[in-house]
């Protein structure tokens, strides 16, 4: 039996009412994104790709067509199924980093698991070590988050993203704030863990951030405009170097 995409969207449509006007966004998507993908949204500012991540990191609801994940259809799971996913199978990595300030690393780490009773203290502290470690930060592990560089407080983030142990890692403008020397070793720590398994969907403006990627949608004024899939694969088997 053929297993479903881990994510499924089929004549997606989302829209914004104020006053009865209608603000169209996000116009028939159709797309599938397979469970360990690495996949860029690349759009320019406006073209409505945080939009579709807020949706398919159960942040919005699309207002027509469907959102399937892992074959479920999302319009008929109820507040707390969604919660649950939220708290439990996705999370997020964002441009502004969301670190508690004069915290340290190892405390920001372990702060989604506060959420997760069932999970030991002992348990917790391991789990955000081994995050630490993933991002290359153990040696930063007690610093305060204000000691940080752009660069390590994003990386943080990326930690506090795993303890989780979620099935979709959701970056958006990750390297917004942060310098090109920065940016390349967060987009190195992405990489990394896409090569363990992990799901990412990055959505940014940048050309050279979405090329780190598996895979590129592009958005332009909330319509699909070129997919891009392996493009990455397909060229290295031509034995063209890859930049």
């Amino acid at each position: 039996m053929t297993r479903p995409p881990l994510i499924q969207t089929v004549n997606l449509h989302k829209s914004y009412f104020n006053d009865d006007v209608e603000t169209p966004v996000l116009h028939d998507i159709n797309l599938a994104i397979g469970k360990g993908d690495f996949v860029a949204i690349m759009g320019p500012s406006g073209s409505g790709k945080s939009t579709l991540m807020h949706i398919l990191g159960f942040l919005d609801r699309p207002t027509a067509g469907q959102y399937l994940f892992q074959g479920e259809p999302t319009e008929q799971m109820g507040e707390d199924t969604l919660a649950r996913i939220r708290a439990t199978r996705v999370s997020f990595v964002f441009q502004s980093f969301n670190l508690l300030p004069r915290t340290s690393v190892l405390e920001n780490v372990m702060l989604p698991l506060l959420y997760h009773p069932a999970i030991t203290v002992a348990e917790r502290h391991e789990r955000a070590v081994r995050a630490i470690e993933t991002v290359g930060l153990l040696d930063r592990i007690d610093y305060l988050s204000h000691q940080l560089s752009g660069g390590q407080k994003q990386r943080a983030a990326i930690a506090r993203s795993l303890v989780t142990e979620p099935e979709v890692i959701f970056a958006d403008e990750p390297t917004g704030n942060l310098d090109s020397h920065s940016g390349i070793q967060v987009m190195e720590a992405l990489q990394t863990l896409h090569r363990e398994g992990h799901t990412i969907i990055l959505v940014t403006h940048e050309a050279a951030t979405a090329e780190h990627a598996q895979r590129i949608i592009q958005i332009h004024d909330g319509e699909v405009t070129a997919d891009r899939s392996d493009f990455k694969r397909r060229v290295a088997g031509k034995g063209v170097a890859l930049k």
